[in-house]
């Protein structure tokens, strides 16, 4: 996959990983301090090829730039979270 970049849609409340003329995205809320991931969405025709995972990436690296606190009532960004060790710190 190219090195697609993950950005902040603050306008729709979600991050965004292009992947050609298709979206992957995360839906979230900002509240102080911490950033609530409510849903997390892949086109079906790309489940299951990592970029969900990409897109967690490059949400959570912004996130702990920003200095903020992860709260992912999604499960799949529950999940992932739980997974990937080197991002358990941000999650509340």
């Amino acid at each position: 996959m190219d090195q697609a970049v993950v950005y902040d849609n603050r306008e729709l409340q979600r991050y965004e990983l292009p992947v050609g003329d298709q979206i992957v995205f995360a839906a979230y809320r900002r509240q102080p301090g911490r950033l609530v991931i409510t849903h997390v969405e892949a086109p079906v025709n790309l489940r299951g090829k990592g970029v969900a995972g990409q897109l967690m990436k490059g949400m959570l690296d912004q996130a702990r730039e920003e200095g903020v606190k992860v709260l992912p009532l999604c499960p799949y960004a529950r999940a992932w979270m739980q997974r990937n060790a080197a991002y358990r710190d941000l999650m509340i």
